[in-house]
């Protein structure tokens, strides 16, 4: 891992980390305010769940990612989960802060562009492939090379299926 990947993880995953703590702490606000999309989560579930214990399960999601993502492992899979939880986090807080003072309307902004910049963030880590291959591009390859030993068995084969008939035909 580079210099700048072994302290970029952490440092993008700390905020989801505290966030998602912050949330685990208080479970009963994070379930009001993400209310209208907890109840339609609730509701789609084949089990009976609270609200509150669906933002437990979020909080926690979100901290179990975040720590993916700093340690460097499954960290693209993990970086998609902090995409959804950001996107998903900057939509109700946008909606449920206050604007009804010019500072309330400042730091709504303020919060919204610092939310779009870690779903940014998340975004870039979750195709970041150290610096290696990914699954696309080997599954490519590996097409490629099946293709080439085919052809090359098939003009063997060919090969071989000719001399035989030249030897049986005797021609």
């Amino acid at each position: 891992m580079s210099l700048v990947r072994a302290l970029a993880r952490p440092m993008l995953a700390s905020s989801f980390i505290l966030s998602g703590l912050e949330r685990l702490r208080h479970a009963d606000q994070t379930a009001e305010q993400l209310s209208p999309v907890l109840s339609r989560i609730s509701a789609a579930l084949p089990v009976q769940t609270s609200e509150k214990s669906l933002a437990k399960i979020l909080a926690g999601v979100q901290v179990g990612a975040g720590v993916l993502v700093a340690t460097g492992k499954f960290s693209r899979p993990a970086a998609v989960v902090l995409a959804m939880t950001a996107g998903l986090g900057t939509v109700v807080e946008y909606r449920s802060a206050a604007t009804d003072t010019k500072e309330g309307k400042s730091h709504r902004r303020s919060q919204l562009a610092k939310n779009i910049g870690l779903l940014g963030g998340a975004l870039l880590a979750s195709v970041d492939t150290a610096g290696r291959p990914g699954l696309a591009w080997r599954a490519e390859r590996l097409i490629e090379s099946g293709k080439k030993t085919a052809t090359k068995k098939i003009h063997t084969a060919d090969k071989n299926v000719r001399a035989l008939a030249h030897d049986v035909t005797g021609q």
